[in-house]
């Protein structure tokens, strides 16, 4: 596996081109088209010119939880602990965001010198009443700290409580706090799957009435869960991408979505997002692992790092869902929930879609390194378009259609 050299995914990001606010409508936001190395300049309102009719769009329907919890302690310090992702002693994210009365999370914290030990408290208003929500620290990890919360309405779950106590955990770079108009605006509208520290952006411009009209050329959509998780922000420190270390994120794949991939095996398929991709890319590898070794159960399947860069590379999609499906089958289930941490870097090979929507993403990240397997040396001349026609950058941002060097 050859090396990949970060500083050659840096570029200059002027502060202004980084969108502190989304477009109003979101679908007003511009679109870079770029196909066989040509560039084009619209707005998303006009995706379906863009797509062939009957082209399927996937979707990443995770929901961005009110994950950072200003606590203060009885001297009046505050301290911010923000959920990372469930206890160990829960299934999935799901289960644990229905717990009543206490759970215990994977928490980052913010001011811990502050917080020796003891409970700390956060105060907030349920049906007009005045409640209170209470924080243990139970282990420090490498990974972060592992807490527990209880609270005294036994009656709320765990979802309830982030919605009433929590703050939408906008990424670093926007600067600034999170406001009530973030609750609405840094949430796709199909949004359902609570579980997410970040929002899978590339979804955001996509409105009712943008599905309306890809509808009039058969555009559909399916759907798929990747809980983004706050390493989707963690910088490249080190001078190779094979030096870093790359996050593990829950995903959540049903039956339905893999006989959609299957019975539509020609029609033009486009992630909406890079989580969608890494999620479509980890299945795949996932059904080679099965096809490999048959003897492996689902919840096996977790797929590390660089599992996809030693496993055989000449199945195809099909044959690889056809294998997960069969598992399906083998354990009487309708559902994959694992964790991936693959990384897609230069000279990875796409298999799963013909196109990708995507925002601008920062420098030296490995969404940049995941373009430029889509897309190759391109990426450069891609950005160097986007900030010279001021395009806006990250998260509330413009975004781009890219088509697959194949």
């Amino acid at each position: 596996m050859s090396e990949t050299n970060i500083d050659d995914f840096d570029y200059f990001l002027p502060d202004a081109c980084i969108a502190r606010y989304p477009v109003t409508p979101r679908h007003n936001s511009k679109l870079l088209v770029f196909d066989k190395g040509e560039l084009l300049s619209d707005q998303y309102f006009n995706l379906p010119l863009h797509l062939p009719t009957d082209s399927l769009l996937i979707i990443n329907n995770s929901k961005v939880i009110e994950a950072r919890l200003h606590f203060r302690k009885s001297t009046g310090g505050q301290v911010e602990v923000f959920c990372l992702e469930h206890g160990d002693n829960y299934p999935d994210v799901s289960t644990a965001m229905q717990q009543k009365g206490s759970v215990e999370w994977m928490c980052q914290i913010g001011g811990v010198k502050k917080w020796k030990t003891g409970p700390i408290e956060l105060q907030f208003e349920s049906n007009g009443q005045r409640e209170t929500l209470y924080a243990v620290q139970l282990e420090r990890q490498d990974s972060g700290f592992k807490i527990r919360f209880n609270w005294t309405d036994s009656n709320l779950c765990f979802a309830e409580i982030l919605h009433l106590a929590g703050k939408v955990p906008l990424p670093p770079y926007l600067n600034r706090e999170s406001e009530e108009s973030d609750k609405s605006n840094y949430q796709t509208v199909y949004a359902k799957e609570d579980g997410s520290v970040a929002a899978p952006t590339a979804g955001l411009h996509l409105t009712e009435e943008l599905f309306e009209h890809l509808r009039t050329k058969n555009i559909q959509a399916a759907t798929l869960t990747l809980h983004v998780g706050a390493g989707t922000f963690k910088p490249i420190k080190s001078k190779t991408a094979e030096e870093h270390d790359m996050h593990a994120e829950f995903i959540e794949v049903r039956r339905e979505l893999l006989n959609t991939l299957l019975e539509q095996h020609e029609q033009t398929r486009v992630a909406v997002g890079t989580t969608s991709l890494r999620t479509l890319e980890s299945i795949y590898w996932m059904g080679v692992r099965l096809l490999q070794n048959p003897q492996l159960t689902l919840q096996d399947l977790h797929l590390t790092q660089w599992a996809a860069y030693t496993l055989p590379q000449d199945f195809s999609f099909s044959e690889a869902l056809n294998a997960l499906l069969q598992q399906f089958e083998n354990e009487g289930c309708d559902q994959l929930l694992t964790k991936t941490s693959l990384m897609i870097k230069p000279g990875y090979r796409i298999r799963s879609v013909d196109a990708i929507l995507t925002n601008f993403h920062q420098p030296r990240s490995t969404l940049l390194l995941l373009i430029h397997a889509f897309v190759g040396k391109d990426w450069k001349k891609i950005y160097d378009y986007a900030l010279a026609n001021n395009y806006r950058f990250l998260s509330y941002g413009d975004g781009s259609l890219l088509w697959l060097n194949k």
